[in-house]
């Protein structure tokens, strides 16, 4: 399991550990999970979905992964 944060400007829209984070990247879906290489990519329109269940709709924004930490701030 990993640490995973999704935040807007204003508020946290989650936060805990996770198995898996789906994503819709800028030139394509992909999805990060445990011991995932540091990595940044813009999303786009579309849903990051978490461990299979949570669905968090977004408009864009930005994520990074780095060691076992995963967070995103994004526009809903």
């Amino acid at each position: 399991m990993f640490k995973a944060t999704v935040i807007t400007s204003n508020k946290v829209l989650f936060e805990g550990d996770v198995w898996s984070v789906f994503l819709p990247g800028e030139t394509g879906e992909f999805e990060v999970l445990e011991l995932h290489k540091p990595i940044l990519s813009l999303l786009r329109q579309g849903d990051v979905v978490i461990n299979g269940e949570t669905k968090i709709p977004v408009k864009r924004g930005a994520m990074r992964v780095s060691g076992d930490e995963f967070v995103a701030v994004v526009e809903e």
